[in-house]
């Protein structure tokens, strides 16, 4: 059973390469259009990323173990509510975006305007001397260092349009629209991790989803929002034993 990766806003495949040498089956990771790579004019907002995902993963040919990460993860919890996609199990790690109550963090509010977002992702890309670039803004959430020059080096005109447009789409939160299909158990059994140690987190929304979608629930307790930067053995141990409980 293969297990597939999908990374966040602003990231790159590489944030699972610690991980996915730790975990005891296949993997394989997608890259999300915009970031690092050309990103199709029809991918216009969430449900357009939403449906990419789904062809990519239909196109795998088999049932898989889907993780996503920050915005990947809400595309993973998209595709369990609403595709018809073979899935064996999925795990998100910011379930709490899909809570009735749930606002946004101060970027993101500052993405979803015009013309604040474009100014903010355009002093992000300027890397004077002296000022933040997207890798350093990241870094108090755990992002690493080797990451985040990563992230700075392929952060493009493209990517800024691209994460404009999933915030953008993305307006009050994701339970306005896309909660209707996810208030009851997914189709596939799931996890919910919850890295308290992140300053954005949101614990007890997180339970709630958990609750709400049948999904089992894990704390990481002290580990940030990059997890598996942070603790890949931890967050490895975590996977592993989630899907060993699985059915084959």
């Amino acid at each position: 059973m293969t297990v597939v990766l999908i990374h966040g806003v602003p990231e790159t495949p590489s944030l699972w390469n610690d991980l996915r040498g730790r975990i005891d089956r296949p993997t394989t990771t997608l890259r999300l259009p915009g970031f690092g790579s050309p990103r199709p004019t029809h991918l216009d907002g969430k449900e357009a990323y939403a449906g990419w995902l789904a062809k990519e993963l239909r196109a795998l040919g088999e049932p898989v173990d889907l993780v996503g990460h920050d915005w990947g993860a809400h595309l993973v919890m998209r595709i369990v509510s609403a595709y018809d996609v073979p899935v064996r199990s999925w795990v998100s790690d910011v379930a709490h975006g899909w809570h009735p109550d749930y606002q946004w963090h101060e970027a993101a509010t500052l993405f979803q305007k015009n013309p604040e977002g474009e100014e903010l992702l355009a002093s992000l890309r300027t890397q004077t001397p002296g000022s933040p670039s997207f890798g350093d803004f990241l870094r108090p959430r755990g992002m690493s260092a080797e990451l985040a020059a990563e992230v700075d080096t392929v952060h493009d005109e493209e990517m800024s349009t691209a994460i404009l447009t999933l915030y953008r789409s993305a307006w009050p939160n994701f339970h306005t629209d896309w909660g209707k299909d996810f208030d009851r158990p997914a189709r596939a059994p799931g996890l919910v991790l919850i890295p308290t140690g992140d300053p954005m987190a949101q614990p007890t929304m997180d339970l709630d989803m958990a609750a709400r979608t049948g999904a089992q629930a894990v704390e990481l307790n002290h580990l940030t929002h990059y997890w598996m930067l942070q603790d890949p053995d931890r967050g490895a141990e975590v996977l592993n034993r989630f899907w060993a409980s699985r059915p084959a």
